[in-house]
Order: C-alpha cells, then sequence, then structure tokens
C-alpha cells in the first residue's frame, strides 16, 4: 500500500476542519464540567455554546486552503464565502431561532401551569445559535489550528 500524501493537499484541509470542530465541542464539554461540576457528554453532540464549532470547522477548512493553494485561488474564494454564510447564519438565524425557542417554552410553560389538565409537552431545544463573540472564538480556534497543522514541521524542530 502506497503512503497517503496528507500535507498540501484536500486531506489536510478537511483534517484541519474537523479538528478544529472537534475541539471547540471538547471545549464545551471541559467548560461545562467546571461550570456545572458534572460530566454530560450531550454536550459533546449539541450545538449552541462557545466556541463555535460550525465556525471554528468552516475557517479552519478556509485557512488551510489559503495556505495550501494560496490566499488568490478560486477555492480559497469559494470557502471563505461558505465560511462567511454559516458564521452568520450561527450568529443571525439560529440564534434567533434560539431565542424564539425559549419564549415558546416560557409561555407553554405558564399556559401548563394554568392549566393543570395539559398533557406533558417537550421543551424546544433553546441553545441553537451563537452570540458574536462565540463565533469571534471559533474564528480564532479555525485560524490557529490550521497554521499549527500546516507549520508541523516549524513546530516541532
Amino acid at each position: 500500500m502506497e503512503n497517503i500524501e496528507f500535507f498540501n493537499t484536500g486531506y489536510e484541509a478537511l483534517f484541519c476542519g474537523l479538528l478544529s470542530a472537534f475541539i471547540a465541542q471538547f471545549i464545551k464539554v471541559i467548560t461545562y464540567i467546571f461550570t456545572h461540576k458534572k460530566i454530560n457528554f450531550k454536550i459533546f453532540t449539541t450545538t449552541g455554546g462557545m466556541p463555535s464549532s460550525h465556525t471554528a470547522g468552516v475557517i479552519a477548512l478556509s485557512v488551510s486552503v489559503a495556505l495550501i493553494e494560496g490566499f488568490d485561488s478560486i477555492a480559497f474564494a469559494i470557502s471563505l464565502g461558505f465560511s462567511l454564510i454559516v458564521m452568520q447564519d450561527a450568529s443571525g438565524v439560529r440564534r434567533a431561532a434560539g431565542k424564539t425557542a425559549a419564549t415558546l417554552n416560557r409561555l407553554v410553560d405558564e399556559f401548563v401551569q394554568k392549566n393543570k389538565e395539559v398533557k406533558p409537552y417537550e421543551a424546544l431545544k433553546e441553545l441553537l445559535g451563537h452570540t458574536p463573540l462565540e463565533v469571534f472564538c471559533g474564528m480564532i480556534l479555525g485560524i490557529i489550528v490550521p497554521l499549527v497543522v500546516h507549520y508541523y514541521d516549524f513546530f516541532i524542530n
């Protein structure tokens, strides 16, 4: 079996995107452990929170493409455009949906308390989107990871 080239290929870009998103989710689990003094691995698979794993993943992909193909490449322009849409969606549409879910949950709770005969309901998920700070921190993580991976030889020697 031949050796698969990793550096300066799509494998590197894909790895950086996935690694950045994984690290962001791992940070959320660690933060939860410190703030709630208990382990909840469900946090690893949820959306929302600090930092934005969606942002970290897409920015890492874009930075990797830029380092491999160049900042003036069509591939970088496409990946950056995709990243900007994901970041705007995370802090805009999904955040608004989370706020709407919180309001609906509060209204339903009030209704259930007044009308005891109502059947149990499942609360809507409120933590969907991100604050601008969470998106910004995801972006910083998404810049750092591909720089470390791409210049790995430089860092270890």
